[in-house]
């Protein structure tokens, strides 16, 4: 796994974040100190994590897959689905057996959840236990927090309202050889009436281009051969001097040994002609949009706030099947939302059935505290929404099993990503439209390009030989 540092010109704060890593290591210079991270969430949280994961490594630490044999147990929390909360506070709860048996091992939760009101007092309060809380935005501090708990006798709290240019500051230990996830931007501006984003992760702040660009010239340097750029809402990505997003994609595009392009995540309010002809004159950009229609009814987008219709989310499309590229398209879907009707459902499932994703992210509506929606009156019982669930996913698997037959017979360009995590007799690896494919194969490694013959189309997944 590859280690590389990110620094900033503003000394001050990297200056202290560097002497904080180096206090560390020279404190537990010649103990096998080992951590184990507890990621919950989306890539954003992820890519924390490996930010996390990068200062632990720069300070010498080690990291262990089994929690029961770490010195340091951290939880990077994720407050966009109730479940995923409700996970935290009893995996959490259970460690206080572990801590007691062990009281030298240092607890900590951050991420999401902290920056929710009065979460981390609530958290500090049931498992005093736990040594130390800090928000998304306290990223960079980690190290000086770690070793005010490493001295304290009570719960170390730091949580910061407001994200800012230290963010850029942590090293990153990635977790993959071959793609690497780059932040573009922080944040999120849209406020859609059902999320805490926007209050968790702040406002919109986009990185300078140059900085990551390099960050990416870095990584291919090192091998990397595919970048995912990362963002709540990549197609709002402002730099300077009317720099926008296509800007980035085509500078990117021209990054001598990198093969691939990807990003995530796409807001259809913003998805603009000119990002849209970037899979043209872009070579390297994957066509693959993952772009969240969440609602195929304009009442309940209205409500949501998502700022389109129905009809405008179609023109996109259009647009996109337009290409001489052949584009796979995948979504995110919330049923239940408050006030849905059986029309509104209806007008849901016909939407899937005339755009056709090759997959969709399906999710029952979760009310968050501190959002318009959850403070709606017109609650759809829990039922309702779990048979309109399986009711659309069982259309949406029907869809992407058809649109993977079309793949029959076809031979298409994977990159190898390593052994089969279904099957460990063969590897897998992925097309550049994202379709996940499984072969056999011998003297192959990741980040290979190869050739595979599809013989086989499941739901979800491909299955083919080398060619």
């Amino acid at each position: 796994m590859a280690l590389n540092l990110l620094r900033t010109d503003f000394t001050d704060v990297a200056d202290e974040h560097v002497m904080s890593l180096e206090i560390l290591a020279e404190r537990f210079v010649g103990y096998d100190f080992k951590y184990h991270i507890i990621t919950y969430g989306c890539q954003m949280n992820v890519h924390d994590s490996e930010k996390l994961s990068g200062m632990l490594d720069q300070a010498g630490f080690s990291q262990t897959n089994d929690k029961n044999n770490a010195d340091l147990i951290l939880f990077n929390t994720c407050c966009v689905r109730d479940h995923a909360e409700q996970r935290v506070f009893g995996n959490v709860g259970m460690l206080k057996e572990q801590k007691l048996k062990n009281p030298n091992l240092i607890i900590g939760v951050c991420g999401c959840m902290m920056q929710q009101k009065g979460v981390a007092e609530e958290i500090a309060q049931k498992f005093p236990f736990v040594d130390l809380i800090f928000g998304t935005h306290n990223l960079y501090a980690f190290p000086k927090l770690l070793l005010d708990a490493l001295d304290a006798t009570y719960t170390i709290v730091e949580i910061s309202d407001h994200g800012d240019q230290k963010e850029n500051i942590s090293p990153i230990k990635r977790n993959s050889g071959i793609s690497a996830w780059v932040t573009i931007m922080y944040g999120c501006d849209n406020y859609c009436s059902y999320c805490v984003v926007p209050y968790v992760r702040g406002r919109e702040r986009s990185r300078n281009h140059i900085d990551i660009i390099m960050e990416i010239e870095n990584l291919t340097n090192q091998g990397y051969k595919e970048v995912f750029l990362l963002g709540q809402n990549v197609n709002s990505y402002r730099g300077q001097y009317g720099y926008l997003f296509h800007d980035l994609l085509k500078d990117v595009n021209k990054i001598n040994g990198l093969e691939r392009i990807r990003f995530i995540s796409s807001h259809p309010k913003d998805l603009s002609v000119n990002l849209i002809s970037a899979f043209e004159s872009c070579d390297k950009l994957c066509e693959h949009i993952h772009l969240p229609i969440q609602s195929g009814s304009d009442s309940v987008l209205n409500s949501m706030n998502r700022q389109y219709t129905r009809e405008d989310y179609f023109n996109l499309v259009g647009k996109i099947r337009s290409l001489s590229k052949r584009i796979t398209l995948t979504t995110d879907i919330i049923v239940g939302f408050p006030g849905e009707t059986e029309k509104d459902f209806e007008n849901t499932l016909s939407l899937i059935e005339q755009v056709r994703f090759d997959s969709a992210f399906t999710f029952m509506f979760s009310p968050r505290k501190g959002t318009p929606a959850a403070e709606l009156t017109n609650q759809v019982e829990h039922h309702v929404k779990k048979q309109r669930l399986d009711v659309l996913n069982k259309i949406q698997a029907d869809i992407s099993k058809s649109l993977n037959m079309q793949y029959m017979d076809e031979v298409l360009d994977v990159m190898v990503e390593g052994v089969s995590k279904s099957n460990k007799d063969m590897f897998s690896g992925r097309t550049r439209t994202n379709k996940l494919v499984n072969f056999k194969a011998e003297n192959i490694s990741p980040g290979d390009m190869i050739n595979v013959k599809i013989i086989k189309a499941k739901t979800w997944t491909l299955e083919g030989v080398l060619v």
